[in-house]
């Protein structure tokens, strides 16, 4: 099973700034280095469960919260990703990917 990196790294990211922690807090209390915190949240490198279970105890989020939807095979993981990715997107920018998906399923029914 293939998993989204970066997805993780990102909800890491987006928990971190709630706290109101910054990098070198976080990777403090993991007793690892900045660089390393922030090649995880840009998805560079892989985190460990090992790790991922001490992020999760430090930023008070369960590690499902950091996992959930995120094997890049199913089906459930594209449209959490499309709806994420629409939420984004200002109203002309719907307007075109809206365009863009009824044209793939138009030439996808011909």
């Amino acid at each position: 099973m293939n998993v989204d990196f970066s997805l993780i790294g990102k909800r890491i990211k987006e928990a971190r700034n709630a706290c109101g922690m910054t990098q070198e807090g976080l990777a403090e209390g993991l007793n690892v280095s900045v660089g390393y915190v922030s090649q995880v949240e840009r998805g560079v490198t892989k985190i460990s469960l090992d790790l991922l279970g001490a992020v999760s105890g430090l930023l008070k989020r369960d590690v499902a919260f950091f996992v959930q939807q995120s094997a890049t095979e199913t089906d459930t993981y594209l449209s959490a990703e499309v709806a994420h990715l629409w939420q984004e997107l200002t109203p002309q920018n719907r307007r075109v990917a809206l365009a863009l998906l009824q044209a793939l399923k138009q030439e996808q029914d011909d």
